[in-house]
């Protein structure tokens, strides 16, 4: 007798990375399932993130539905380093200085795009992108390995209050809705703070985990 699974019971896969040392064949995987065309949830230094690909269109798409965002929502840009970001953004010396200063931590900045940024994750009137450079040893090895950003929003699943912490938790509520899910440990439940360089004065558009103190 033949069992057929309704695709609601079908699960996505789940790695176990060490947070500290992760596994370089599994961090390997993970950077193929992307190249792919798939979708993956990893830790970061706030919180679980989901992303894929910049030239994933259909990734993307698949990211909307699982968060039931509304059409010309703004994903992030996730770089390794500054030099990934000079590539995508628009980058002055007092933007370089701060970047570096905040840089890799829990902070997403909203700068004007080069023309290397696809149009559709680009502001329609503004021509900004979000960017930020992750604190987190696996989110940090999955860029290397990639070596090209990916584009990322906090997994924050319709309906809930906070994002998901637990990867099981994750992996049972998402089911085949992303291709795989990284288990790097509780990496937080608070969104990044997001702090925008577009104009002359710097402006801290939303208070979260990383501090901003001193930008005030």
């Amino acid at each position: 007798m033949w069992l057929f699974l309704h695709k609601d019971y079908i699960m996505s896969q789940l790695f176990e990375i060490h947070p500290e040392n992760p596994q370089p064949r599994l961090i390997g995987q993970a950077a193929g399932i992307l190249r792919d065309g798939g979708v993956v949830v990893y830790p970061t230094d706030s919180c679980y993130a989901v992303g894929c690909l910049l030239d994933n269109k259909n990734g993307v798409e698949r990211i909307y539905r699982l968060r039931n965002l509304a059409k010309g929502h703004h994903m992030s840009m996730m770089c390794s380093d500054l030099s990934s970001i000079a590539v995508y953004a628009k980058v002055d010396n007092r933007d370089y200085r701060l970047l570096k200063s905040m840089t890799p931590g829990p902070y997403t900045f909203i700068l004007k795009s080069t023309n290397e940024v696809p149009r559709r994750f680009l502001h329609p009137k503004r021509k900004t992108i979000g960017v930020r450079v992750p604190d987190n040893n696996i989110a940090q090895a999955l860029l290397a390995e990639l070596n090209e950003p990916m584009m990322s929003t906090t997994l924050l699943l319709p309906g809930d209050t906070f994002p998901l912490n637990d990867a099981q938790e994750i992996q049972e509520r998402v089911k085949s809705a992303v291709d795989l899910v990284i288990d790097g440990g509780a990496c937080g439940l608070e969104e990044t703070s997001v702090i925008s360089l577009e104009e002359p004065e710097v402006l801290v558009i939303r208070e979260g985990k990383g501090d901003t103190s001193l930008l005030q």
